[in-house]
């Protein structure tokens, strides 16, 4: 079998197929959780917290010498002056971002699973054993008498 043969069956097969649909609708559901986590939970969650941007949270953890105690708007201008910050804001927001998408993917393969579920015909019952044949002749010849 030629390599070109042997490429056109890899590449037709169903599996590479579904997973290359996967990676594509992967690619632009993880654009739209980042819409939903961007614009629509993170202006509430600011509301509520009064922070509209988790991206400039931080924390010096050491100050850079020679630096006064100047309160700084952004992470970037804490940087900036050479300051060794914990910077813990865009990590929430990546957090929050997974945690929806991990539900939303959740509640995805539920509700496939769901309509993949068919209902399956109670099993036959089991023929009996021979002796509980035998026990049956017998209780059958005993009511008769």
């Amino acid at each position: 079998m030629g390599f070109i043969q042997e490429f056109k069956e890899f590449a037709v097969k169903g599996n590479v197929m579904d997973l290359a649909v996967g990676v594509i609708i992967g690619g632009a559901f993880g654009k739209i959780i980042d819409s939903v986590v961007n614009d629509l939970v993170m202006p509430v969650v600011a509301a509520v917290i009064g922070q509209p941007d988790f991206s400039n949270l931080y924390l010096i953890i050491r100050k850079a010498e020679g630096v006064d105690n100047t309160v700084y708007k952004s992470l970037a201008e804490a940087r900036e002056a050479g300051h060794t910050v914990f910077a813990y804001g865009n990590f929430i927001t990546v957090l929050i971002q997974f945690l929806l998408l991990a539900l939303v993917i959740f509640m995805m393969v539920k509700g496939i699973n769901k309509l993949k579920k068919t209902e399956e015909p109670a099993p036959a019952p089991e023929e009996p054993s021979s002796t509980d044949k035998l026990l049956m002749e017998i209780r059958d010849s005993l009511k008769n008498k």
